[in-house]
């Protein structure tokens, strides 16, 4: 048994040598204790005259005269309250401080950690918001929008990047939202903001990039340039944001990133007004993004993605004005192989001329340009699109569902794609499944035409015809009446009894048709859902005439009707179409 000369705190671990309150070196004892504290019992010693008392490690003799005397002196043992109840509380005071310390220097190696290994491997996702237009013009519109564009198809070059597509993105446009919620609902680790001022021929453009992880802003500049430096520019951020972003780009992809397609800056402004118009996707703004695309041209005869613009608007004008395809689509493919031939590594048009081969019935070249497309760009959204388009007119559906789907998910928020993962469903007659994403559709572009017109469809799969028409009739008047709206509720009325109406609506398309404003089929279908088959066929005759994009009779819910009709199978067959 061991005891601490200084507190007189007893051990009873031999191998202990130091106190464990204060350090002390323990006395080895060689007696027992006796009944009264600090007094040794010698009565079982052989000689009472000698005993060696243990005070240090080394040993002493002391003559002992009296046997009942005693033989240490050892200063009184501390009562219970002094000592020990002040070394308690040091000891834990030492212990928090101690853990304290730890912890804080713990979390500091792992948030040095973390930022390191993020600035060591970049950014990989980022959402480019609309630039603010500050100019307080809305005809300045166009560039603050255009900018945007440009820098998300600069910045898609780089292929260890995710960026969103602009439909995604332009969501947010003159809305409030925190940088950490729109971080969440992308999906992105990165937001880039931008403010876009235009003051007679000066710029300036402000943009800001933030972690949205940590809600931090990881860089800014200012940028203040002459409008004649818009191009360079446009190239100098970026070349910028991009450099942020990944810390390491190989000098192929910075190639990428700061390329130019003209060096004419009014051709530039005029090829954002024109995607600006284009964007729009109405009859009058694809008649305006067609001379603004014009004028660009003009400026600069070898501008390709300009060439690829005109030949996105002649590809579509069948279908959002009615002009007559054989009017549209050697336009649309003179545009896009003027486009190939100054630039081969544009998916753009690639893609516009896989759809001109699909509206002029050459399948297996349409198929090989959207191939082609998608080999250049893998998120190029719309060659995806459109290639399921053509899938689902060759009878080839689940290899179209799963085009559709490719495109939704690298452009989740595309109100266009969404109707067509809609319409996908609809083929299955699945119209539970085409009513969710549809009413999803709505809640997110809450003005969209088509999304209520196509919706109206499923509602009549299923017996809903109240709530059909009124979502058709929403349809129509958000989109003063275009033709390929105002088909579908035609169609509605027919098959729910209200001929007068149907009728009404059939005449209409009939005076647009004469004026180039619909197609054949869109009255082919009002006079399907009267049960008129033979005016039915003759509708479709004429666009088979024109050479128009009968595609879509193979899966839209209006030809139902005619399908088990030989006439049907016969048209079919004379587009090179299987059965």
């Amino acid at each position: 048994m061991k005891r601490c000369p200084q507190c007189s705190r007893v051990e009873s671990d031999e191998a202990l040598k130091f106190c464990r309150v204060d350090g002390t070196t323990l006395i080895d004892e060689s007696s027992s204790l006796g009944s009264e504290a600090g007094t040794a019992d010698l009565s079982s010693a052989p000689d009472a005259s000698e005993v060696h008392t243990s005070i240090l490690p080394h040993h002493t003799s002391a003559n002992v005269n009296r046997a009942t005397a005693p033989t240490t002196v050892l200063p009184a043992q501390p009562g219970p309250t002094t000592t020990r109840e002040l070394s308690k509380p040091k000891r834990r005071l030492t212990a928090i401080v101690v853990a304290v310390i730890v912890t804080v220097v713990v979390a500091a190696v792992l948030v040095n950690f973390y930022l390191a290994k993020r600035s060591a491997k970049g950014i990989d996702s980022i959402a480019v918001m609309p630039f603010v237009n500050e100019s307080g013009n809305a005809d300045t519109e166009y560039l603050s929008d255009g900018m945007t564009e440009t820098l998300i198809s600069s910045l898609a070059q780089l292929p260890s990047l995710n960026v969103k597509p602009r439909s995604s993105v332009f969501r947010y446009k003159g809305k409030e939202s925190e940088p950490q919620t729109i971080g969440k609902e992308l999906n992105v680790q990165a937001i880039l903001n931008g403010r876009v001022a235009q003051r007679g021929e000066q710029l300036s453009l402000f943009v800001e990039l933030i972690d949205v992880s940590l809600n931090k802003v990881i860089w800014s500049r200012r940028y203040d340039r002459k409008q004649s430096d818009l191009v360079t520019l446009q190239s100098e951020i970026a070349r910028d944001v991009s450099s942020k972003l990944q810390s390491s780009l190989s000098g192929a992809d910075v190639a990428k990133v700061e390329k130019t397609y003209t060096a004419n800056p009014e051709a530039y402004q005029a090829y954002l007004k024109g995607r600006y118009y284009w964007n729009r996707r109405t009859a009058e703004n694809l008649k305006k993004a067609i001379e603004q695309f014009k004028d660009a041209t003009a400026l600069d005869p070898n501008y390709a993605l300009a060439y690829a613009g005109l030949a996105d608007c002649y590809v579509v004008l069948n279908y959002y004005v009615g002009t007559p395809t054989n009017e549209t689509a050697p336009q649309a493919k003179e545009f896009a192989e003027r486009a190939i031939a100054i630039d081969d590594q544009l998916a753009e048009p690639h893609a516009s001329l896989g759809q001109v081969h699909k509206l002029s019935w050459h399948w297996a070249e349409a198929e090989r340009e959207f191939k082609r497309a998608i080999e250049l760009n893998p998120n190029y959204a719309t060659a995806y699109h459109w290639f399921s388009l053509l899938l689902e007119g060759l009878g080839r559906v689940d290899e179209a569902a799963l085009m559709i789907r490719r495109a939704h998910d690298i452009d989740p928020l595309s109100s266009v794609i969404g109707v067509n993962i809609a319409q996908s469903y609809q083929i299955q007659n699945n119209h539970n499944a085409a009513v969710e994403a549809l009413l999803k559709v709505i809640e997110l572009d809450p003005n969209y035409a088509d999304a209520y017109s196509i919706l109206g469809l499923s509602y009549l799969k299923q017996g809903r015809h109240a709530d059909a028409i009124a979502s058709m009739n929403k349809a129509v008047a958000l989109s003063n009446r275009a033709s390929f709206i105002l088909v579908n509720l035609g169609y509605a009325y027919g098959v729910t009894g209200k001929r007068v109406e149907a009728t009404a609506i059939v005449k209409e398309l009939e005076e647009k048709y004469a004026r180039k404003e619909s197609n054949g089929r869109y009255v082919a279908s009002v006079y399907a859902g009267l049960g008129e088959k033979d005016k039915a066929f003759e509708w479709l005759e004429k666009d088979y005439q024109s050479k128009a994009d009968l595609t879509w009779i193979r899966t839209d819910i209006p030809y139902e009707s005619l399908r088990d009709d030989p006439r049907f199978k016969d048209l079919l067959r004379r587009m090179n179409l299987p059965e």
